[in-house]
C-alpha cells in the first residue's frame, strides 16, 4: 500500500512547485495585450453562438447585491489557496495511501495549464467594459485578488484559460465527497466547486469555457495519475528510481583473477588503464 512521503520533502516540493508556477505565469505574459483581447472576442462569440454566454447576467445580478459581491470578491481571492492547501494537508494526514496519486494529479494538471496560459492568453471579462462587464472589486472598492496595483503587476491577469480556480475546486470537492466520512464534509465537497464556478463567472474573472477547460483538465489528470499509480505502478517506481539516481549498474565480470606479475595480468591492467568507466 502506498504511504505518504516525508513531510519535509512534501513541504519543499509544494513550495518549489507553487513558486515556479507563479513565476512562470508572470514570465509567460506575451508582449502586448492584443492577442488576449482577440481571444476574448473568440470565446464570447463561440459562447453566444451556443447560447452559453451566462457571464454578463451573472455579473449584473451579483452587483445588484453589494454585500454578496464583496463576499464573492474575498472568496475569489482567498478560498482558492486556503481550501486547496487544507485539503492537501488533510489527505496527507488522514488518507496517506491516496496522497501520492492525488498530489501528482493536481501538479500534473497545473503544469499543463501553464501551456494554456502561454499558447492562449485570454483577457478576463472584467476587462471588457464595452461588453457591459463590471469588475466588482473596483466598482465597490472591495477587497479582492487584484485590489491593488501591486497585486495586479505581480501576476499574469491574462491567464484565464483554463481556469484553475475551477479545476482546483473540483479536485478538492471530489476528494471530500469521495474520501470524507462525515456527511457535512461530503456536502461541502459537492457545494464547493459549484460555488467557486459561480463566483469566478459572476465576478467577471472567467468565462464558462474557462471553467469547462479547467475541470476537464483536472478530470484527465486524475485519470492519468490513477492509471500510473494503480494500474501501472511499476512505471512510477522506475521513473522515481531514475530521478533519484538509482540506476542499475553494469555487473562486474567474474572469473579467475590474474596476477599483475603474469603476462595475462599485465595485459589486463593495460586494458583496464585504457578504459575508464
Amino acid at each position: 500500500m502506498l504511504t505518504a512521503p516525508p513531510v519535509w520533502r512534501e513541504l519543499l516540493l509544494v513550495a518549489l512547485f507553487y513558486t515556479g508556477y507563479t513565476l512562470t505565469r508572470i514570465v509567460l505574459v506575451q508582449d502586448g495585450t492584443g492577442p488576449a483581447f482577440a481571444h476574448a472576442g473568440q470565446i464570447l462569440g463561440f459562447e453566444r453562438a451556443l447560447g452559453l454566454d451566462v457571464e454578463l447576467d451573472l455579473n449584473h445580478s451579483l452587483l445588484s447585491v453589494p454585500w454578496l459581491a464583496r463576499t464573492a470578491n474575498v472568496f475569489y481571492a482567498t478560498m482558492h489557496f486556503i481550501v486547496t492547501l487544507g485539503v492537501v494537508l488533510w489527505v496527507y494526514r488522514y488518507r496517506p495511501h491516496h496522497y501520492r496519486f492525488l498530489r501528482t494529479s493536481i501538479m500534473m494538471a497545473t503544469g499543463v495549464a501553464l501551456l494554456g496560459f502561454w499558447l492562449y492568453p485570454l483577457a478576463p471579462p472584467r476587462f471588457l467594459h464595452s461588453e457591459g462587464f463590471v469588475d466588482p472589486v473596483t466598482a465597490l472598492h472591495s477587497l479582492g485578488l487584484y485590489a491593488s496595483d501591486a497585486s495586479g503587476t505581480l501576476t499574469n491577469q491574462y491567464a484565464a484559460m483554463p481556469s484553475m480556480h475551477a479545476g482546483w475546486s473540483l479536485w478538492c470537492g471530489l476528494i471530500l465527497f469521495k474520501l470524507a466520512s462525515q456527511k457535512w464534509a461530503k456536502a461541502l465537497g459537492a457545494l464547493y466547486p459549484l460555488t467557486t464556478i459561480y463566483v469566478i463567472l459572476a465576478t467577471a474573472n472567467h468565462y464558462l469555457l474557462d471553467a469547462v477547460a479547467g475541470t476537464s483538465l483536472i478530470g484527465g489528470a486524475l485519470w492519468v495519475s490513477w492509471m500510473l499509480y494503480y494500474k501501472y505502478p511499476e512505471r512510477v517506481v522506475m521513473a522515481r528510481a531514475a530521478v533519484m539516481g538509482r540506476v542499475v549498474h553494469r555487473p562486474r565480470q567474474t572469473g579467475t583473477p590474474t596476477s599483475p606479475g603474469t603476462a595475462a595480468g599485465r595485459h589486463s591492467a593495460a586494458a583496464g588503464g585504457a578504459t575508464r568507466y
